[in-house]
């Protein structure tokens, strides 16, 4: 009787864990369906369209094939494009952490005091979320014209030719994929920052460093997650914008970014090969920078 108790016991034992992974698999299942439909199953006929070739030249009608030359070309005729994108963007990235370390240093580390100030701004930074992005970037449009108080303001204390203008320039561009993204880079910042215990600062100011040696030696090496996850946020996005850039907002021909390539391309042009060669060119090289970035920065756990 023993015995058999033992062993009906072990093969409960034994029973419970594929039980508790069929359980698993189960709730696991939609989000996978989710990942396979709307994530694989695009990617695939991206990868598919990419490789098409035209039936005839010039036809505007393309067959499934494995024409490769898709990518070289795309990249041979739009490396200015790609180029241009990704210096955007690390300008826009690096201006935005430059802008909302201090705000986000504040608000989670020196207005804690303050509870009701540090809710105000917090609700200050996420207020552009309840703003369609189109209509910030329009708006900004109109601000900036040649008729705007901007322009006015920089024509009368001769910091701007008479001729002068900033929509259409590069520097309207950055300036609005920084403005457009600054939100996501700040909220992570906010998020480690409000974690940091502040009896390291303490700490070290009671060992005389000073006060860049405590914020180059103790604040930033804690605050790195942080400025990694704001830093990924905001360089992806910004490296495929195709709105700041356009023509209808911020830029003009002369500042045209891939993502407004690739959007001629799809929309207008009907060149759907060519488009998706450059969606995948993309998303390889911000996945190279990302990877690279995250594993030289030390925070591998995000990726």
């Amino acid at each position: 009787m023993a015995i058999t108790a033992f062993s009906g016991s072990a093969v409960a034992v034994e029973a419970a864990p594929r039980r508790r992974s069929r359980i698993a698999l189960v709730l696991l299942l939609p989000g996978i369906l989710y990942l396979v439909l709307f994530f694989v199953v695009p990617l695939v006929s991206l990868i598919i369209t990419s490789l098409e070739s035209q039936t005839a030249p010039g036809s505007g009608v393309y067959q499934y094939g494995f024409n490769v030359q898709n990518y070289s070309d795309s990249i041979v005729q739009y490396l200015p494009q790609i180029l241009r994108s990704f210096l955007y963007a690390i300008l826009a990235t690096v201006f935005a952490l430059l802008f909302s370390y201090p705000l986000a240093y504040f608000i989670g580390v020196k207005a804690r005091r303050w509870p009701l100030l540090q809710s105000f701004m917090l609700i200050l930074v996420i207020a552009p979320f309840f703003i369609s992005f189109l209509l910030r970037t329009l708006a900004w449009k109109t601000i900036l014209a040649d008729e705007g108080p901007v322009v006015g303001t920089l024509k009368a204390l001769s910091l701007l030719g008479p001729q002068g203008h900033i929509t259409g320039e590069p520097i309207a561009v950055v300036f609005g994929l920084t403005y457009n993204f600054i939100p996501f880079m700040c909220l992570p910042l906010y998020t480690t920052l409000e974690r940091l215990d502040v009896r390291y600062l303490e700490a070290s100011t009671d060992l005389y460093a000073s006060g860049w040696s405590t914020f180059r030696r103790v604040t930033i090496p804690l605050s790195l997650p942080g400025i990694v996850s704001g830093t990924l946020l905001t360089f992806i996005p910004a490296a495929g914008d195709y709105v700041n850039a356009s023509q209808e907002f911020l830029g003009g021909s002369s500042s045209a970014m891939i993502g407004n390539v690739i959007q001629s391309n799809f929309l207008v042009q009907s060149n759907y090969p060519a488009a998706a060669a450059l969606s995948i060119v993309l998303m390889a090289i911000i996945l190279i920078i990302v990877s690279v970035y995250v594993r030289r920065s030390g925070t591998d756990d995000l990726l």
